[in-house]
């Protein structure tokens, strides 16, 4: 279970709310108190339409609350496509990088390469700024496996060991509601390729778009979907809603 900590003003579904680095560590600890495996920091929205963060901003937000949380044992990830917040993050005790770019800008690979830490690869067509404009695919499934595998594939050759590589197709990273219906049903054929799968479908628009519901309530909308992707293979869900989604989990987990 990963618990999303965003340090962003302008995120999706809760930009703003943990801006300060005092209340992005007492937000995360009370994820983890509520059943959160990981807590993945975000410095840098990446909301269709938003905007580039510089670096050193990008920095000033996440490595403080990287650190504070790594100091107490806490297992942290940074999302983030930006080699040197990698780096300085690996630095401060994160202990994987979450690149919805795919580890594809100069430098990233060699970012994590000899760090001893995992690395999820997502996959996304364009760029944040204009993913949602008009997402186009001959065979979504196929195209964004043979992507994945090939990220994959690279980060092996630079020494990451196969287990410490997780997939994540990019629920909502340029694709419609029809894309994103076709790769959750494919998790199961991605999940068979032996690396661990992460699902990140928290409040996202396909939810909104399926239940009629605004961001603020999807939670039910988000637990439902989260333990849907567990059933079809995911080894990690990336939610919002860490004490409802866990508490779901382990109902299906005693009674299936």
């Amino acid at each position: 279970m990963v618990g999303i900590v965003n340090i962003t003003a302008d995120s999706f579904s809760d930009g703003g709310k943990f801006f300060e680095t005092p209340r992005a560590i007492e937000h995360a600890l009370r994820l983890v108190e509520e059943g959160a495996d990981w807590i993945d920091v975000g410095g840098e929205s990446t909301r269709p339409g938003a905007k580039p963060v510089a670096a050193d901003e990008e920095l000033r937000r996440v490595v403080p609350v990287v650190d504070a949380l790594a100091r107490l044992g806490i297992a942290v990830s940074v999302d983030t496509m930006k080699p040197l917040v990698m780096r300085s993050a690996i630095d401060a005790g994160c202990a994987m990088v979450n690149d919805v770019n795919g580890f594809r800008a100069e430098g990233a690979v060699e970012a994590v390469a000899g760090r001893h830490v995992a690395a999820c690869v997502m996959h996304m067509q364009g760029e944040p700024a204009t993913m949602q404009a008009d997402p186009r695919y001959g065979d979504v499934v196929a195209e964004v496996t043979a992507y994945l595998l090939e990220r994959s594939a690279v980060l092996e050759k630079a020494g990451l060991p196969r287990e410490a590589i997780v997939l994540d197709p990019g629920f909502g990273f340029g694709k419609n509601m029809a894309h994103n219906v076709a790769l959750f049903r494919a998790l199961p054929q991605l999940a068979a390729h032996g690396h661990p799968v992460l699902a990140g479908l928290s409040r996202k628009r396909t939810l909104g778009d399926i239940t009629g519901r605004s961001v603020e309530d999807r939670m039910a909308a988000s637990v439902a979907a989260a333990l849907l992707a567990v059933q079809n293979g995911a080894s990690l869900v990336r939610v919002h809603d860490v004490k409802e989604t866990v508490d779901a989990i382990k109902v299906w987990m005693a009674l299936r």
